[in-house]
């Protein structure tokens, strides 16, 4: 079952599968997620779910169980 994501600020849309790693669906969608350790100690590749959520982009897939998920990209200029 295919998952519409929407990335803000700039409302990017894309489908993905559940389970796809986030860094990947953002990459094809041509959105760019700033990344350090890829192993979500750093922190650089925060984002926030649509429920407020923060998750780390570089460990973490898109979730299950939703029809529509919008993840909000952080603008860090440290990164």
């Amino acid at each position: 079952m295919s998952i519409s994501i929407r990335f803000l600020p700039d409302n990017v849309k894309i489908d993905a599968e559940a389970g796809e790693p986030m860094l990947q669906v953002a990459e094809r969608a041509g959105v760019f997620i700033p990344t350090g350790c890829l192993m979500g100690t750093c922190h650089a590749c925060e984002v926030e779910i649509e429920d407020g959520a923060t998750i780390c982009a570089c460990i973490s897939a898109v979730p299950a169980g939703h029809e529509e998920l919008t993840i909000n990209l952080y603008s860090d200029p440290t990164w």
